[in-house]
Parts: C-alpha cells; structure tokens; sequence
C-alpha cells in the first residue's frame, strides 16, 4: 500500500497492464465473449485468441471481486480492483503459510512463519499494490495446495484430498508455475515409498490429486491435453504407476502367508516391470517425435541453465529469467538465509512425512532460484516457514530454560531445590492423572513401596529436562539477540517495501542534491500523445517490453508484445532495428507500421533503455535471419557506441532514432548511461521524422515518411542517364521504392 500512498493509484511494470486490459474486457463482457476473444490489436497482422491463450485464474478473480463489491453498492472501479488484488491475496498466503507451517510443527512456528512472509521482501515485490501479475495470487495457491497436501497425508481424508486438487486446479489456472507442484509432490510421495513410508495416508493424499488434478487441469483452455502430453507432467503418472504397484504388494502381503507372498510379489514385480518398460517406451517414443523432448523451453532452462542462452535467446533475454547474483538473495531474503540450516535440522527432530516434504521444498526452490531470479518468489515461502520452525524451536528451548531456573516460579519447587542440592521431593500435584487413577484404592502392604517407586520414577524426565537447559545468562543474551536480529529484518523489509519495490517502473523519480524530487513520468505522456494524436487503425512499432503498455494504455495496435508466443516475429522487429535506415523502413512498411517508438535514457541516466537492450535485438534477429551477425556490431568483443563503434553499428536505425539530435541536448553528446560521448553525432534521417519527445527524452517517436511518388512522362532523361539505369538493371540491382 505503500506505492498507493507514496504515487498514485497506478499499475506496475509491464505484463499487469495486459492482465488489467482483459480485466476490463471480462467486466465489460462477460466470461463468454471474454474465452472467444479474439485481440486484433496485438500482434499485427496474426492478432491472438486471449481465451486460448492465456492463464485465466487472475482475472476471474478480480472480475469476480469487482462484481461481487458492486453488487453490494461499493463502487469500485476495475482499476482499483486490479491495484489491491495483490495486496489482498498476500495476506491469504501468509494464512497459508501459517496452516502449512502449523501442520507440520505446531501453531508458534506457524505464526513465525507467517509474520516472517507478510513481511519477506521477495514476496513484497510481487505483492504491493499495482502489481497484478499472475504470482499475485499464484503464490497463496501454491502455499495453499501444499498445506491441503499435508492435511491430507496426517489425517488420512478424503475430503481433504478433494479439497487439495481444486486448490491445484485453481493453481492451474493462475500460473504456468504449476508444474512445480505437480513435480515436487510425486518427488516427495517416491521419498516416502523408497524410505518406508508407505502408508495408506499417503495414497489418499497423492492418487485423487493426479486423478482430479490432471482432469481439472485439463479444462484450463491453456493447457489442454498438455495436462498428459508434455514431460513436466510424466513424473506425476510414473509415481502413480510406482504407488499402485506398492499398495497392491501391500494389500497382498496383508492376505497371504508369508511363502504364498514371496512368490506373488515376484510375479507382481515381474508383472510391474514389464507395465513399467512399455510405458517408458511409449513415452519415450512420444517425446522424442519433439525437438525439445516434449519439455517446454523455460523448463529445460531449469534444467539445463545455459540451453536459453544457447538456443533460445527470447528467453535469455527477460532479465527475470537471468541466474541471482548473491547480494540478491540477502537482499530478497535478508536473515532467512542464515535460519533455513536451522529450521533443515529441526525439521529432523523427529523427521515426519510432513517435514520430509519441507525439507524437499526448500532444497528444490533454492536450485531453481539459483537458475533464476523470479523464481526467488519461489523461494520466499519456502524460506519462511524453515525460518519460521527455526526461531519457534530457539525460542522454545530458550524460555524454557529461563522458566525453569528462575526462582519462585510457579510449579517448580523441584527444580529450585534440585539446584539448592537438597534432596529431590515431587508434590503429589505433579503426579499423572493416570497414575492417581490407578493407585486410588492400593493395598495397605504396598503403599510403601508405590510411594518409593513415584518418587524415583519422575528422576528420568528431569534429567532428560535438564539436558535441554541452558544457562540462565546465555538464554536471557540469545533471546535478546534474536529480537534485535528480527528487528533489523523488519527495518530491512520495510526499507524495501518503500524504497526498491514500490515505485511503478511506468513513473520513475529521483532526488537531486538539496532533497528535491523529480518525477519523470514520460512513458504515460508518451502513450497519451500517441492516444491523442494518431489514427486508431495506425500500427506502432517496438521493442516487445512495451506492447503491452502500448495497447493499454495508448490503445494503439502493435506487432509484438510481452507475450512472445512468436519468436519470427519478434526476430523481424529486432531485424528492423539492427538494419540501416533504409531497409528498416522497407521492413516497417511492409508491415503497414506508421510509427515507431524507442525509449531511451541516455539524458536522464535510464538504464533500462534500447539501446542497453540492443544486442538482444541483433541476437534474436540473427537466430531466424542469418545475415545480421553480431560480431558486426561489436569493436574487439566489446559493445561501443562511441567513436570505437562499428560502422554497422553507427548507421543501424536503433542507433539513429536514439541519439537523433542527441547533441544539442548538452552540445557533446556525453551519454549518462554508457557514460561516454556518442561516435556519430551530426546526422539526419531520410526516411524517418521525429513527430514526439517527451520531455526527459525517455520515450522518442517517429512516423515513417510516405514513399516517393514515381512521374511517368513529365520528365526527359538524357541518353547518358539512360544507358547508366540500362546498366544497373543488368547488374540485378532493383529500385527498392518499388
């Protein structure tokens, strides 16, 4: 709420603004227009189905949310909606956390857990107000569909696992990171088999799940039958297979003597592994017919890191897909990473089913984080609720030791005399209710003896008592140490929460020297000058980070946006920019452009500009269109735009429309990001014209100039002229105007 009160009621980034526009196409029409609609306004000329194509889980949501307050007469827009939406689930995910947490060591160390993820800065980035991106209510559901597992596997019901697969179809439709959990939970249900663990439990909580789930799974139009088509789903039918096997040796095991058994569980092996060996050749038949093995290109990103940067550059280009550095972690996580070792070690005293799979969560959301950097939101409930058990367990053993050397507490009169050396002496209060029970009416002759077997049958519990108890001073000291250490993480969430991730990246500000504020807000001046000054009908062209604002917010059509389902048509917009002016105007009017918009922050010191996104341009150009290589745009390996670029460099179209009359601004051309002088500065364009800058020279606009008129007849050319085009008409050179 922070960004709310700090800027504006606005949304972030760049994919909430397309998640806001079918929003408010879904309140406007309804959900049956909303799954046959067919969006012209993107991806020109192709367009793209939206119902077909795109997770619904978020917008039926807040689509539901909005009706449901207007029809109890609180008028809220769907703006407003979309911006809390966010907020609102945040809050359900750390009840989430809190009833995982709960299942598996107790209520304090779920509320630790919970306190812990209101608060973890990797879960704010996704969670403040504005940012209406799928993990806004993915990450509740993930939290939620594990806690129902594990209610599931400690109580055995049935109702519970029903419960467990609509809260999977319901991460089904939220968020492609699904997979995860539909990996993650047959990965722990083969721990419990291969371990001993098999229990009856275990196949309530896992056989509906697949049964349910995949069937669920599958009416989500954007899955389909990849639901049992794609490899991320084979683990889960492996592990069903694998299961069923096992509860049927048990199921035998329970009827038959033990000879009988040995010999029906080698044919049930024998039966198993044939089942087993046909299926995996069928599958692996299946998968090879795929380039990619049936495994989709994030996810063979997860499993091999440099395949993105090898074969699919549209992947590897997405700053969220890149691998964390360290300072990333302690600043996403801060404290957590020094308390998750403690909560894996307290989560093996005693070592549950419900902490194996804790244990298995966090060891697999650190290697994904580790491969990419959105996955750290991954990571963050995970660390939470490890963290969580750890400080629940310190804190136990720390006020216990407190309370039992403290003296003149209630209760501990043994204690206290213990540690006076007298002799030890149990009121007869401490005795067990059952015991008191039991020994109600004893004979007369051995009343002596009980009383001398209940005086030295609590000694044990004591000892074992006293194992656990730590000095006085140390405990008072560790306490203190934990509440400074959970305080400095509180001051570090919220200096986050302020500061990193609440500013909307469409309005950006800065402090000058004496405390001033500066606010560039010139992504929405340009988009407004667009929806005020051109054509309806006319086509935008642009890097993909900006389609989805461009149709949003300027309600303009474009070529390309942040979906990238189309990675040719990407690569020919990428191509475009790493031409030269002439043969980019060429491609541009071949696709009926009209304008073009470039971002640029080599004025105000924007990093996150084109320019600083080029080379990914010419990489993905490069990758369909082999004649832009880039080696050509680079001077000894290095990337320069200074007098040191490449003359391939200094004459693309992305060079000129960003540093077009670039000079004048300070009479040097002295770029604030690269921070050097430019190598080209005095040039004009032919067949570009600049039509809007907004006022920080963030955003830069041109319009394509018409195409020359050829005159037939008007004009006599000399019989040198003529014999020069005969010439060049042989030579195979063509007048590119035609």
């Amino acid at each position: 709420v922070l960004q709310v009160i700090k800027y504006e009621s606005v949304i972030h980034e760049f994919d909430p603004y397309f998640n806001y526009r079918v929003t408010q196409f879904l309140s406007k029409n309804g959900i049956y227009d909303f799954w046959n609609w067919f969006d012209d306004r993107t991806w020109y000329p192709l367009g793209r189905v939206i119902g077909g194509t795109v997770y619904p889980g978020l917008t039926l949501t807040a689509g539901t949310i909005w009706k449901v307050v207007n029809s109890l007469n609180i008028p809220l827009s769907v703006e407003t909606v979309c911006v809390f939406t966010a907020p609102i689930f945040s809050a359900f995910a750390s009840w989430a956390a809190y009833l995982l947490t709960k299942e598996v060591k107790g209520p304090g160390a779920g509320l630790t857990a919970a306190a812990l993820l209101a608060m973890v800065p990797s879960y704010i980035s996704r969670s403040v107000a504005g940012s209406y991106d799928n993990e806004a209510v993915a990450i509740f559901a993930l939290v939620f569909t594990f806690y129902l597992y594990i209610k599931t596997l400690n109580t055995g019901s049935l109702f519970y696992a029903t419960l467990n697969a609509l809260a999977y179809f319901y991460m089904v439709c939220s968020w492609g990171g699904y997979t995860f959990i539909i990996n993650l939970i047959p990965m722990h249900v083969l721990l419990c088999i291969v371990t001993g663990r098999y229990s009856s439990r275990l196949y309530i909580a896992y056989a509906p799940l697949v049964v349910l789930g995949t069937l669920l799974a599958s009416l989500v139009p954007v899955v389909g039958f990849n639901a049992v088509l794609t490899s991320e789903h084979f683990a889960s039918f492996l592990v069903f297979i694998i299961i069923h096997v096992v509860a049927l040796a048990y199921y035998i095991k329970g009827i038959l003597s033990p000879k009988m058994f040995k010999v029906a569980v080698t044919l049930v092996v024998s039966a198993g592994l044939a089942v087993c060996c046909a299926v995996i050749a069928i599958l692996i038949a299946v998968v090879a017919s795929s380039p990619t093995k049936g495994w989709s290109g994030r996810s063979l990103t997860l499993l091999d890191p440099t395949y993105a940067s090898k074969y699919i550059p549209i992947i590897a280009s997405v700053s969220e897909h890149q691998p964390p550095t360290w300072p990333s972690y302690f600043m996403d996580i801060n404290v957590l990473a020094f308390l998750v070792p403690a909560g894996i070690i307290a989560c093996f005293m005693p070592l549950t089913d419900s902490s194996s799979f804790v244990i298995l969560y966090i060891v697999t959301s650190v290697y994904f984080s580790g491969v990419m950097v959105r996955l750290m939101l991954v990571l963050a409930p995970a660390a939470c609720i490890l963290s969580g058990i750890a400080l629940s367990e310190a804190f136990n053993v720390l006020t216990r030791s407190i309370k039992f050397q403290l003296p003149g507490i209630a209760g501990n009169p043994s204690i206290a005399s213990e540690e006076n050396g007298s002799s030890t002496v149990v009121a007869p209060n401490d005795i067990p209710k059952t015991e008191e029970a039991a020994k109600e009416k004893p004979a007369k002759k051995n009343r002596k003896k009980e009383k001398e077997n209940v005086e030295k049958k609590p000694t044990p519990s004591k000892t074992e008592k006293r194992l656990l108890v730590l000095p006085l001073e140390a405990s008072v000291i560790a306490v203190l140490l934990l509440v400074l250490l959970g305080a400095f993480y509180v001051v570090h969430c919220v200096w986050a929460a302020a500061e990193a991730y609440s500013a909307p990246s469409i309005v950006l500000t800065s402090h000058s020297n004496d405390g001033g504020l500066h606010v560039f807000d010139d992504f929405r001046e340009a988009y407004s000058w667009l929806s005020h000054n051109t054509d309806v009908d006319d086509k935008v062209a642009s890097w993909w980070d900006y389609g989805y604002q461009t149709t949003a917010m300027a309600n303009r059509t474009v070529l390309v946006d942040n979906n990238t389902w189309n990675n040719t048509h990407i690569a020919t917009v990428g191509t475009a920019m790493s031409s030269p002016e002439k043969q980019a105007w060429e491609i541009f009017h071949s696709l009926d452009v009209k304008y073009v918009l470039v971002v640029f922050g080599g004025v105000v010191g924007y990093p996150s500009d084109d320019i600083n996104k080029f080379l990914w341009m010419v990489r993905i150009g490069g990758g369909v269109f082999p004649h832009i290589k880039e080696p050509d745009y680079l001077r000894d390996g290095q990337y320069r735009i200074d007098a040191q670029a490449t003359p391939t460099m200094l004459n693309c179209l992305m060079y000129k429309l960003s540093y077009f009359r670039f000079v004048e601004t300070d009479g040097k051309g002295f770029d604030r990001v690269r921070r050097t002088e430019i190598g080209k500065k005095h040039f004009k364009l032919t067949h570009f014209e600049e039509v809007f800058t907004t006022h920080h020279w963030m955003v830069r606009i041109y319009k394509l100039k018409p195409q020359r008129n050829r005159i037939r007849g008007k004009t006599k050319k000399s019989k040198s002229s003529r014999s020069v085009s005969s010439k060049r008409d042989v030579r195979g050179k063509r007048n590119p105007w035609h």
